[in-house]
């Protein structure tokens, strides 16, 4: 196995655009395309790490920059929601972005464009929510300790099937925004399952946040538990 990573440019609404793929470069066969779309801070090492483990099951992985080349932040800015909250105000661009980025994927070499997914965190999962929500053509979408608002855009019938990895106890999600994403994805035809992890909140995949007080802290067991059901969902999908 010999898992590299290259930055990748490319355009977009709004852009330059500065992704990461993160490839097994010692397949020589096509393979899924898999984007990953990060939390609120935007790429990281953090990201780049969790793709390096959706690659080596067989992957071509997209690190995707949905704010732009150079447009980063961290917990200790004063701002860290700021490009996040410019994308929440404009939700028809997330939306165009996500497709972009889809595109992108689609055209990498070692990519098989008739078959991709996406996953998500926090932030990301909303990505990858309003990606499957816009109609687009992948076979899938995960969302870890993602945001369920709809948005106001119009929405077409969901083709992707979608698997929710969800903390039960998530200030930022709470159960009746978890029932209603369940109601509009069942009238929306969608494929749909909810993975729901008791005494677990936001951010359950990221080992660096400990705010419990906030209900936002890393849950080893729910980091685990999802990316082995992530990891069934996308062998399922591409079987």
């Amino acid at each position: 196995m010999a898992i590299t990573r290259r930055i990748i440019l490319h355009d977009g609404p709004g852009g330059p655009f500065e992704s990461l793929a993160v490839v097994d470069d010692s397949m020589n066969r096509s393979r899924p395309g898999v984007l990953l779309f990060p939390n609120v801070l935007g790429t990281k090492d953090a990201d780049f790490a969790y793709a390096e483990k959706v690659a080596a099951l067989g992957y071509v992985v997209l690190v995707v920059d949905i704010y732009g080349q150079g447009k980063r932040t961290t917990r200790a800015d004063a701002n860290p929601a700021l490009y996040m909250n410019a994308l929440n105000a404009d939700r028809a661009l997330l939306r165009d972005r996500v497709n972009a980025a889809h595109a992108v994927i689609k055209g990498l070499p070692e990519v098989d464009a008739r078959r991709t997914a996406a996953i998500g965190f926090c932030f990301g999962g909303k990505c990858v929510l309003d990606l499957a929500r816009s109609g687009a053509d992948m076979a899938g979408g995960v969302s870890f300790h993602g945001v369920y608002d709809p948005p106001p855009f119009p929405r077409a019938q969901i083709t992707a099937r979608l698997l929710i990895c969800h903390g039960w106890d998530d200030p930022i999600a709470p159960p009746d925004a978890m029932t209603g994403l369940a109601q509009e994805l069942t009238e929306a035809g969608c494929d749909w399952q909810v993975h729901a992890y008791g005494h677990t909140g936001h951010a359950f995949t990221d080992a660096s946040v400990h705010m419990p007080e906030k209900g936002l802290a890393y849950s080893a067991a729910a980091d685990r538990r999802s990316f082995r059901s992530m990891a069934d969902f996308l062998g399922d999908l591409f079987a």
